[in-house]
């Protein structure tokens, strides 16, 4: 352990604290101890302001909206009120001006940098949406300021990039956990979401901050999510793991249509020009028939999975509930309610694994596959092809049922599931949603070094140039053999022209009033100054070219960057990435 017998006196104790969090692994983990903590707290927070306005809005005790037998007219008109006053609230703090960053492209793509601000204002626009009813849990929320308490924490602590990716995992974890009352499920969820890999380093804080955000939602009487209604208790036959795996195939399929349904709805929104402050109303009045028929389709859906699973109901209804479901959710979002599919694709889940029970026994005539067991194995399947994390579903069915002999079979489903989706669609929801703003990460691995390595970062500023209807004299006269390796050559107007290495000048023997130009290479070639490594790569294997020119906005020449230096930094990021992977 690096030294730490710096006399106190010459470190404030903030000063002190960092360089604690620094050095220590001990030290590290208290502080995700209490990242996870507040990640708790921040999830109870969280859901008690969402239930008591639905509570106040739609008259409740106690109970979930979506047990509710039969609204009244006058609970129907909230959902259009309920768009009214999102869009108000997004008015007032001025959000749509920017895009908010959640955990998954912070950690991708901004070494875990999320602002508070940004994340209390998702937070509140999830729990107005969640609060009138709309068709959204508050899963987003809960990991957006679980996340964003990790990355304020970090930052104000000076934490590495690599540690401060792990506290935002380690926050949306604990949040994830805290709401499901299920710390392995949360810590997978870290793993496999929020930080796109399973990293020695950040195995012990992420696991310590998801039990302690379990712990404090569990001492604030925060009651975990209702899907422990059934307990398998029976061991999967064999050949049961057949009729599973194509019940993953169903959910993968299920799902990537929801996918294309709601970029569809958020689509024709556009289309039809309606504004953005009135997006939400329109589509609050869009889920009242829904909602006259069957409240079931509205809020997440916790009260109506659990009552699902525990009582038997009819094929049909189940399908409709599906198909109301799943529209719902498409117009909530599309709309612009503030939300996600987390424990949507939760409820869908288990009505797909329901159906197929029962589809199942009316084919073979009798019941195959127990009718609740199928329920969850769909349940975790249907949530892996939206979210993609086969093991936190695992983890969430083992913890919530407690029964570890339905595991295998949920985990056949959802790799089943999963490869589907990453062949036929190639992105999760959430990294799809970021797909159709022009990025193309698929995960939250960090890439964002990439993204400031760029041609103008790299180059090398001082340029030498000459023009290229310069003579091969002037040119010998300006460069003498050995003085520089490369001339940049530049037209009349001053851009740039091309690239000639002084040792081929002098090699090839020309006329003394030749002109410089005849010798240039790379011409239509050059660099953007905000192209990244792998573009600058990419462009050395195309032209195969030892040095490019980079050139601005202007057509004039900034600064010139070797082939042999860019494959060195891209070397030493890899190694370097490689280190924080494994904590060395």
């Amino acid at each position: 352990m690096p030294d730490l017998h710096i006399p106190h006196r010459a470190l404030t104790p903030l000063a002190w604290f960092r360089r604690r969090f620094r050095v220590s692994e001990f030290w590290f983990i208290a502080l995700a101890i209490v990242v996870g903590a507040m990640a708790g707290l921040a999830t109870v927070g969280l859901g008690l302001a969402a239930r008591g306005l639905q509570q106040l809005v739609f008259g409740l005790h106690g109970e979930r909206l979506s047990l509710a037998v039969k609204l009244s007219p006058v609970e129907l008109a909230m959902l259009p009120v309920g768009g009214l006053v999102l869009a108000g609230f997004s008015l007032l703090v001025r959000s749509r001006r920017r895009t908010f960053v959640d955990a998954v492209e912070a950690n991708a793509l901004h070494g875990g940098r999320m602002s508070m601000t940004d994340s209390l204002i998702i937070g509140a626009q999830n729990a107005i949406s969640n609060g009138f009813g709309a068709s959204v849990g508050l899963e987003a929320g809960y990991a957006q300021l679980g996340g964003a308490a990790g990355s304020v924490v970090g930052l104000a602590l000076g934490t590495r990039r690599g540690d401060l990716r792990t506290l935002v995992g380690a926050g949306s974890g604990a949040a994830v956990a805290a709401a499901f009352g299920a710390p392995l499920a949360g810590a997978f969820y870290a793993f496999e979401i929020v930080l796109g890999a399973y990293t020695p380093a950040a195995i012990a804080p992420v696991v310590a901050a998801s039990l302690a955000g379990a712990l404090v939602a569990h001492l604030m009487g925060m009651p975990p999510y209702a899907i422990e209604a059934v307990n398998s208790a029976l061991a999967v036959p064999g050949d049961h793991y057949v009729l599973y795996s194509l019940l993953g195939a169903v959910c993968a399929m299920i799902a990537i249509a929801l996918m294309r349904t709601v970029t569809a709805v958020e689509a024709g929104t556009r289309r039809l020009g309606l504004p953005v402050w009135a997006r939400p109303a329109v589509g609050g009045l869009l889920l009242v028939p829904m909602a006259a028929w069957s409240p079931q389709v509205l809020s997440g859906g916790h009260g109506a999975l659990g009552s699902d699973l525990a009582i038997t109901t009819s094929l049909s209804f189940l399908a409709l509930i599906l198909v109301g479901k799943s529209l719902a959710s498409a117009i909530t979002i599309g709309f612009g309610f503030r939300g996600g599919l987390f424990f949507a694709s939760l409820f869908i889940g288990t009505l797909t694994g329901h159906l197929f029970a029962g589809v199942v026994a009316q084919i073979a005539g009798y019941q195959i596959l127990p009718s609740g067991d199928a329920a969850l194995v769909g349940m975790a399947a249907m949530a892996v092809a939206v979210i993609g994390a086969p093991l936190t579903m695992a983890m969430l069915v083992f913890e919530t049922t407690e029964s570890f002999l339905l595991t295998g079979a949920v985990l056949a489903a959802s790799l089943i599931a999963s490869t589907i989706v990453r062949e036929g669609f190639g992105y999760s929801f959430s990294t799809w949603r970021l797909h159709l703003r022009g990025e193309t990460i698929k995960s939250a691995r960090d890439v964002g070094w990439v993204r400031l390595l760029t041609a103008g970062r790299m180059m090398r500023r001082e340029v030498n140039a000459i023009a290229a209807s310069a003579s091969v004299a002037e040119f010998c006269r300006r460069f003498p053999l050995g003085a520089v390796s490369r001339v940049v050559l530049t037209d009349d107007g001053g851009d740039y022209a091309g690239i000639v290495a002084p040792a081929i000048v002098y090699a090839e023997g020309l006329a003394a009033d030749a002109t410089i130009g005849e010798l240039a290479r790379a011409p239509l070639s050059p660099l953007a100054p905000d192209a990244n490594i792998v573009e600058v790569m990419e462009t050395f294997d195309s032209v195969q070219a030892d040095e490019l020119a980079v050139v601005g906005p202007d057509g004039a020449v900034i600064g010139t960057l070797s082939e042999k230096f860019v494959r060195k930094r891209y070397a030493e990021e890899l190694e370097k990435a490689q280190r924080d992977l494994f904590g060395e």
